[in-house]
Formats: structure tokens, C-alpha cells, sequence
């Protein structure tokens, strides 16, 4: 009897012990537990990224609630933005928010980001190729090929449009013009006489002031606004050369795959704030700056324009026969221009 006393006491004070370290195991652990801490490097300056990139971070930081936080750099602060892709797949960057374009991606379609000529008319054109049209599937599929880099979301900014110093109002007044552009839209204006140029984001207001520059056609009327650039511009030309920036969050795949699984939920949530802000931000922007702005507006005729849209369809051909995957995506993109066209207002007029 007195044997099995002493070991039902010493069951009763093993089970409190255990309850004791079960009860102080989250205080302890909480105590130990060090904050993760991303940088995360997007392609738009100080003003701009206040609103395309600065709410969905806010975001994530008070509501991942002390266990991570990211620290949101601007264009070229600590890597130049042509080495942006490289520097996150390095690891020196554990993210990126830009488009493929201009960040140098390795990647086939990286064409189709920024502003692939014509290739949209509206915002939400967008979040429905990729979410509808299988663009998601593969940008997943052309980035599962490239090592230390995973490709997370693909969100729209705003159209394309020049802004200049000079009035454009006729396709002949695009020839000599040097203008700050993204590579392939560059590419393809060169034929109508443009000169693109290439040179730090921060730079560009100072070069039009200097003259080494005409002006840019790097975004729509919202961002000349807020970055500046209608300070020192005057003209701004109506007819887009694409109807929406296609940009795209990137992460390091070490340190995406070391996350937790909430974590990782929550810092997709935060990319889903950003593509939603900036739908409303930029729509109400490119109205408002277009009837009560600082820039002349100027428009091209339709039958001038004409000549640009046919240019780019050729264009899609020339993009189309580089690789299969490349060919996947402008039959994604002739398919889903032409339900638009047959939907009609207020899909396509």
C-alpha cells in the first residue's frame, strides 16, 4: 500500500510538473522567438511607392504582429533596378515588387510584363489573363525553370502614355523624341522614331529640366503627377501604348520556403492590398489628372493610331515566334482581345 503511494504521488507530481511546463511553454517560446526581417526593394521611387507598394506592407507588419517585418526600400536605394532579379535571387534581396521587364528576369515572357504594346486597354484586363486566362499558370511554369527565385503575383498598374515637353498630335511628331521608357516598349516605338532612354528613375526629372531628355512614356497622367515628372513636362498625349503596367511581386525561394505557413499567407494577403489599392488609386487618378491636371492634352487621330495598333499586332508575331511558351501567351492574349471586342461597351467600344 505504502508503495502504491508513493507511486500515485509521484504520478500526481509528474502530471503537475508536465502541466506546469505545458502552461509555460508559449511564454517561454514566445520570449525566445527572434522577428524575422525582410528587405523588400520595389521599382518605384519615394512618392510613387508610397502608394503602390507602402499600404499592403503597413499592412502585413501590424498584422503579422511582431513576428516578421519588412523593410520596404525604393527604386535603386540599394541595388540599381536592372540587377534587381539577381540580387533577390542572390539572396541579398529576400523580395522585389517590379515587372520582369525591367528588373532583367531570365525568363522567355518577361516580354509580356510593364507594357506590352497594346496588349490591354483597362486595369482589370490584368488580374483577368492572369487569374482567367492562364497567364498564372505559366508565369509559374517559367519560373519554376529559374533557381532562387519564385514568382508570387502579378497585379495592374496604370496605362502607358507619353508626356512631353513637346506636342505630339501626329505620329510624325514621335520621330527624334528621347524618351524615358521600359525595354520593350522602347523596343517597339523605336519604328515610329522614338529614341528611348535608359537611366536611373531618380534622374529623369533633372534630365528633362537639362533637356537630355523630351520626356517619358513610362506610365499614365496619376504618376507624372505624383512623381513630379508634370513640373516639368507640358503636353500630354491621350492615345496609350498599353492600357495597364503589368508588375508582379518576387521572393527569394530559400527564404519563402523557410517562412511558416501562416506568414506566407498573410504576406500574399498583403500583395492582394496592394493590387486592390491600386486599382482605385489609379483609376480615380487617371480621370482626375486628365480634367483637372497641370499637362495640354493631345490626341493622335484615330486613323494615324490605327497605323501603332497593326504595328503592334506584328510585333505579337515577332514576340510569339521566339519560343512556344512566348506563342502561348499572344494566342492567350488575341483570344481574350477578341471576347472583349465581341462583349463590346463597356469591355471595348
Amino acid at each position: 500500500m505504502k508503495r502504491r503511494d508513493v507511486l500515485k504521488k509521484a504520478g500526481v507530481g509528474a502530471a503537475a510538473a508536465a502541466a506546469a511546463t505545458a502552461v509555460g511553454a508559449p511564454y517561454v517560446i514566445a520570449q525566445q522567438k527572434t522577428t524575422i526581417r525582410w528587405r523588400l526593394q520595389t521599382y518605384a521611387g519615394p512618392a510613387l511607392a508610397e502608394h503602390v507598394c507602402k499600404p499592403g506592407i503597413e499592412a502585413f507588419n501590424k498584422a503579422a504582429n511582431g513576428e516578421m517585418v519588412i523593410e520596404q526600400y525604393n527604386a535603386d536605394q540599394l541595388v540599381p533596378q536592372g540587377e534587381l532579379f539577381r540580387a533577390v535571387q542572390a539572396g541579398s534581396l529576400d523580395a522585389a515588387q517590379s515587372d520582369d521587364d525591367s528588373m532583367a528576369a531570365p525568363v522567355d515572357v518577361s516580354v509580356f510584363a510593364a507594357y506590352f504594346p497594346l496588349a490591354s486597354r483597362y486595369s482589370l484586363d490584368v488580374p483577368a489573363l492572369w487569374h482567367w486566362y492562364g497567364l498564372k499558370e505559366i508565369w509559374e511554369e517559367a519560373y519554376a525553370e529559374i533557381p532562387g527565385v519564385t514568382w508570387l503575383s502579378t497585379g495592374s498598374w496604370d496605362p502607358c502614355n507619353f508626356a512631353t515637353v513637346k506636342p505630339i498630335r501626329h505620329l510624325e511628331d514621335l520621330k527624334g523624341l528621347r524618351i524615358y521608357m521600359f525595354p520593350t516598349g522602347g523596343k517597339f516605338m523605336q519604328q515610329f522614331g522614338v529614341v528611348p532612354m535608359s537611366l536611373p528613375y531618380v534622374d529623369v526629372q533633372m534630365a528633362i529640366q537639362t533637356g537630355e531628355l523630351d520626356g517619358v512614356c513610362w506610365s499614365g497622367t496619376t504618376e507624372v503627377h505624383t512623381v513630379g515628372w508634370a513640373d516639368v513636362t507640358k503636353y500630354y498625349l491621350t492615345n496609350p501604348i498599353s492600357g495597364a503596367w503589368a508588375g508582379s511581386y518576387f521572393v527569394n525561394t530559400k527564404k519563402w520556403e523557410a517562412l511558416p505557413e501562416h506568414l506566407k499567407e498573410l504576406f500574399k494577403m498583403q500583395i492582394d492590398v496592394s493590387h486592390y489599392y491600386r486599382l482605385h488609386w489609379y483609376w480615380r487618378g487617371e480621370a482626375y489628372y486628365r480634367t483637372q491636371g497641370k499637362l495640354e492634352l493631345t490626341t493622335i487621330p484615330p486613323d494615324e493610331w490605327k497605323i501603332v495598333e497593326d504595328a503592334a499586332l506584328k510585333f505579337w508575331e515577332e514576340i510569339a515566334a521566339t519560343s512556344a511558351r512566348c506563342a502561348k501567351v499572344v494566342q492567350i492574349l488575341k483570344d481574350y482581345n477578341a471576347t472583349m471586342i465581341k462583349a463590346g461597351a463597356p469591355y471595348r467600344y
